[in-house]
């Protein structure tokens, strides 16, 4: 267990440690080089010295490393230091979804179904990559604290192929499907199935298939029928029921034929909750439920004892105690703890009897004598004593000064010196090779074969491993990734995946290699390929309410083909852009066209003023000559003068057709009129007079 405050590749501090697997610890770590939180997966130390396990952690990274989706927990980094093997990933805050059903007890329709999904989208991110999970569970599904649903630990994940067929039956036995507990051919609806169970947890709050054992539990999912979902969830839509029927079906061909498939029925099922539309296949003779002979159950019985060793990891201690007082299990297995020490007694049994048939049968023809022997066979055994030549006696002192050579290949040279001296043979360094098969320091070969006898006293030279030789690196620049990784792994080098844009190089294809192609390096040693993601995409960014031409040139400069309309707005002026077609901060490729509408300014609505009579008269002198008035009509909006009129005679009307887009206006009237004073003097006076809120007709 690593402490807090250890440091790993002088990078990654540890933090703390936040769960534990069966084949690795999960700390958190601050990444001190780009100011971040991570997740780094460690090997446990009993496995960090053996090579199927280290593969298997490698191969973890490799699985994952070139997958990246919102829905996976993605995989940053991966190293090996002073013997510890890990893999650095994206910290998720959050709980599993075991953690969270446990808490809820049983979540409702819609929850359901998004997490589902979310998952599914995870899911069949990694199957269009060749990635079959194989270990679908709520364990290995985190609810991050913003509500994001992710998928992680591909650490029994494989690419798949057309003849991808398990060496042993992994993942966990209450999630697996019957193809994996009876090892067996598995793709993509192996996933499906083990969603389907996850989905049947999440409604209602339990697994369909559980037992006291992983034998029994592993048979039930051969040949047992499920209880349907409805039974423990009686409000739960028939549309998802029956979604998951389909996922969980024993035949792979019932199942849905892709991850696609099953994300359009879910996408579906939010619509339409209670409509039946899930389409079932029709049951085939190989589908129907059997009675299981006891040859296969033996051979299941065998095959689910890893799923055992590696659930006990995860299951409490409380459980653990539970099974160590129970003898068997309901379905008549022992378990496996029972079954080691059956085993044992069985050997124990076997070797009284072989001892016994082996003493009768040794009496038998003299072979053991105790005791009271007769004395013929005594006069005879001195007899020969008495004529042994003297040369036989030699050569029986000559054995008893040889012994026979052990194998210390493997060892070091100090496991090696501890041996060789214990029988009395010296040891002394030959030399140095390299070895794909010993590490370094470790003894690859030896001057005396196993079996030899040699005198007492021998010097036994040795030759130690220098590790791994160096081979020349093959050249992966130009294939596409998936080619590239295989060919690196062939060649017994592990491939790390780095990513980046490129306007030459076509997406997915490897743009470079380090170290290059030619070079030396040892087998096991990494070589990072950078695998182009095609044309940098181009980020939209906002053009609202700018100019035309403003707005042409910023988008130009981005590598965007730019084509406008026209249309009228009461909000932006003329000119400039209404709306554009590519919201901005969307992703875009280079030459991509983007549709700008351009404003015409404001409609117009044109109204009118008909015959508007001007009767009313300011109080004039009986006497006064001249009348006159200037008429002037405005818009209410403003000062805006729409015309003006010169009356001499009254009562005077006005019309005024085509006033645009004013639905009020008001009059104001500048009279003029003349009279003689007492002096005979012509006199002129003025008067103004406004009319308010005159309202026009619209045309």
């Amino acid at each position: 267990m690593l402490k807090e405050g250890t440091f790993i590749a002088d990078r990654y501090e540890i933090v703390g440690k936040v769960g534990t697997g069966g084949m690795a610890d999960v700390y958190k770590a601050k990444d001190h080089t780009l100011g971040r939180f991570v997740g780094i997966k460690v090997l446990k130390q009993e496995f960090s010295e053996d090579v199927n396990f280290v593969t298997k952690f490698r191969t973890e990274a490799q699985s994952a490393a070139g997958l990246e989706h919102p829905n996976i927990v993605n995989i940053y980094d991966v190293g090996s230091e002073n013997a510890i093997h890990y893999i650095v990933m994206e910290y998720v805050e959050g709980i599993t979804l075991k953690t969270y059903i446990e808490k809820k007890g049983q979540l409702s329709f819609k929850e359901a179904v998004s997490i589902a999904i979310q998952v599914g989208r995870g899911i069949e991110a990694a199957h269009n990559k060749h990635i079959i999970h194989r270990d679908i569970k709520p364990q290995n599904i985190i609810i991050s604290t913003e509500g994001k649903v992710k998928v992680t630990d591909f650490g029994i994940a494989r690419a798949a192929s057309s003849n991808t067929i398990n060496s042993d039956v992994m993942g966990s036995v209450h999630y697996a499907s019957p193809e994996q507990a009876r090892n067996g051919f598995v793709d993509g609806k192996s996933d499906i199935y083990s969603l389907g169970i996850v989905m049947y947890e999440m409604v209602t709050g339990r697994v369909p298939f559980d037992g006291e054992s992983t034998v029994a539990i592993a048979i039930q999912h051969l040949q047992e029928e499920m209880v349907r979902p409805s039974a423990y969830a009686p409000d739960l839509p028939v549309s998802l029921e029956k979604i998951i029927i389909k996922c969980t079906q024993k035949s792979p061909d019932r199942r849905y034929d892709s991850i696609g498939d099953l994300l359009i029925d879910l996408k579906k099922a939010l619509i339409s909750p209670n409509e039946d539309f899930v389409v079932m296949v029709p049951v085939g003779q190989q589908d129907k439920t059997r009675v299981m002979k006891q040859e296969e159950v033996e051979s299941i019985k065998e095959q689910t004892r890893n799923m055992y060793y590696e659930d006990a990891a995860e299951e409490p201690a409380k459980e653990e105690e539970q099974e160590e007082e129970e003898e068997e299990d309901d379905s008549g297995f022992l378990n496996p703890k029972m079954e080691k020490a059956v085993t044992i007694m069985g050997i124990v049994a076997a070797v009284i009897i072989v001892a016994i048939i082996i003493y009768i049968v040794g009496s038998f023809f003299g072979l053991f004598r105790f005791g009271g022997s007769d004395r013929k066979d005594k006069e005879q055994d001195k007899q020969e004593e008495i004529i042994e030549p003297e040369d036989e006696a030699e050569d029986t002192k000559d054995q008893e000064e040889q012994v026979e050579m052990i194998d210390v290949k493997g060892k070091t040279f100090e496991e090696a010196k501890d041996a060789l001296n214990s029988i009395g043979l010296g040891i002394d360094k030959a030399g140095e090779e390299s070895s794909d098969t010993y590490a370094q320091g470790q003894i690859v070969g030896q001057s005396v074969e196993v079996g030899v006898k040699v005198d007492k006293n021998t010097t036994i030279l040795v030759t130690i491993s220098s590790g791994v030789g160096e081979v020349d690196v093959p050249s992966v620049t130009g294939l596409d990734k998936e080619t590239a990784e295989a060919k690196l792994t062939e060649n017994g080098f592990i491939a790390n995946v780095n990513f980046e844009y490129s306007e030459t190089v076509a997406n997915g294809t490897v743009i470079s290699q380090s170290p290059e192609a030619g070079s030396k390096a040892k087998k096991g040693d990494t070589v990072t390929i950078n695998v182009s993601r095609g044309v940098e995409p181009i980020v939209m960014i906002n053009v609202l309410n700018k100019p035309e031409a403003e707005a042409r040139a910023a988008l130009s400069n981005l590598g965007l083909n730019v084509t406008t309309t026209s249309d009228y707005s009461n909000d932006v002026p003329e000119g400039n852009v209404i709306s554009q077609s590519i919201v901005e901060g969307k992703s875009v490729e280079k030459g991509a066209t983007v549709t700008l509408v351009i404003s015409l300014g404001r409609k117009s609505t044109f109204y009118s003023l008909n015959n508007y009579s001007i009767n009313k008269l300011p109080e004039i002198p009986a006497d006064a000559t001249s009348i006159q008035a200037v008429i002037t009509l405005y818009r209410s909006e403003g000062e805006d003068v729409i015309n003006t009129w010169t009356a001499t005679s009254f009562p005077f009307s006005i019309t005024q057709g085509n006033i645009e887009n004013s639905s009020h206006g008001y009059i104001i009237i500048d009279w003029e009129w003349h009279y003689l004073d007492d002096e005979g003097v012509d006199v002129i006076q003025t008067q103004t007079t406004e009319i308010d809120d005159i309202t026009f007709t619209q045309n």
